[in-house]
């Protein structure tokens, strides 16, 4: 057994089982969020050692150096779970982009194989023939309606020459009756403006004038 059969498990065998590209994905994932976790508490150790680091100094020289030995140590840790962390996710992003190619040659496949069923019972000789019965077809059908269409016994009897000359004749009729009507209209005379003045408000009299000058009069001198 190889020693990647002995890490993880894996049966060296002929009967042994090779997982699905989903199930490693699955395991890798998982793999992943383990090591994430052991990220963040190794990140607050750093943090911790560094603190005490920073707490004891120069005063007590010996734990100062012991926390920075620590944390040291916990910085290591950290940059190889950052390493391990990259080839995890280079391997699963080439594994589902791998899952994802086979799915695709799978459809693609199935549809092929539609396609061959769908083809089965047809060559190009058929497919010549059929488009050759499709065109006489459409020929046939454009003559039946050609002759439905074309006019029996209606008009082949009249010249055509002798009904344009009728309606031109009938045009210049109404034309010159037209003509005359306006000339009527002009004939007839316009009524004239009348001649005598409109009557104006008749004057008063000289008796009463002089009457009410009287009474003016009067009444002027009953006042003073």
């Amino acid at each position: 057994m190889s020693l990647f059969g002995k890490l993880f498990g894996g049966g060296g065998g002929k009967g042994g089982k090779a997982p699905t590209p989903q199930e490693a994905v699955q395991k890798l994932r998982e793999t992943e969020e383990m090591l994430a976790k052991k990220q963040d508490f190794l990140e607050k150790k750093i943090d911790l050692e560094l603190m005490t680091a920073k707490k004891n100094g120069t005063k007590n020289k010996r734990a100062a150096l012991q926390a920075l030995k620590r944390k040291k140590r916990y910085e290591k840790q950290l940059a190889q779970i950052d390493g391990t962390l990259s080839t995890i996710e280079f391997q699963r992003e080439a594994l589902e982009n791998a899952n994802t190619n086979t799915e695709v040659l799978k459809n693609m496949g199935y549809a092929a194989k539609a396609m061959k069923a769908a083809h089965e019972n047809m060559d190009i000789d058929k497919v010549d023939d059929l488009m050759a019965d499709i065109t006489e077809q459409q020929e046939v059908a454009q003559e039946i309606s050609d002759v439905i269409s074309r006019p029996i016994g209606f008009g082949d009897e009249f010249d055509e020459d002798e009904l344009m000359a009728e309606l031109e004749e009938l045009e210049q009729e109404e034309l010159d009756k037209n003509l005359l009507e306006i000339q009527g209209a002009e004939d007839v005379p316009l009524p004239s403006v009348p001649s005598t003045s409109l009557p104006s408000r008749p004057a008063k009299k000289k008796e009463e004038e002089d009457e009410d000058d009287m009474a003016d009069l009067e009444a002027w001198a009953a006042a003073s």
